[in-house]
């Protein structure tokens, strides 16, 4: 199993495609194996209330189990759910925040805490993966695409 990526959806929800292979190989490591499950809310909350004595369903939860194996557990009605409330969702649609999520939980994985530092490595990879265009250009949504006043056109 050395390397691994399995996903499990007991939740049945759909979730999006994602790179997830690519986004462990880059974040994690080829040789990282790692398991995702998609879980119901009751099966979030009771994880969410075992192991972090927090009683309410989640977005995300990062087991790491040694230096090279590790699990994410994801909710996706709640990852939709903040998708749709703009104080929780970043300013991104569903599959951007169920991407993000993932890339949070890497980094938990990885043994980051929250923080500066992850935050910059979140933006890093959220960047790469989520906003390019067909090109491989990023896309930055704050920028107009003009060309700003105190650059010299050529």
């Amino acid at each position: 199993m050395l390397g691994e990526i399995s996903i499990s959806n007991i939740s049945k929800a759909k979730y999006p495609n994602l790179p997830f292979s690519l986004l462990k190989d880059d974040i994690l490591g080829k040789k990282y194996s790692l398991s995702i499950a998609l879980v119901t809310e009751k099966v979030s909350k009771d994880i969410n209330t075992k192991y972090r004595n927090k009683n309410k369903s989640t977005n995300v939860l990062s087991f790491p189990l040694s230096k090279t194996e590790g699990e994410i557990v994801l909710c996706p009605k709640v990852i939709e759910r903040e998708s749709k409330d703009k104080e929780k969702n970043f300013g991104k649609d569903y599959r951007k925040l169920f991407g993000f999520l993932v890339i949070h939980g890497m980094l938990h994985l990885k043994g980051m805490e929250h923080g500066a530092i992850m935050e910059r490595q979140e933006k890093k990879y959220d960047q790469k993966y989520f906003y390019r265009d067909r090109r491989g250009n990023h896309h930055d949504e704050s920028r107009s695409g003009r060309i700003s006043k105190g650059r010299k056109k050529s």
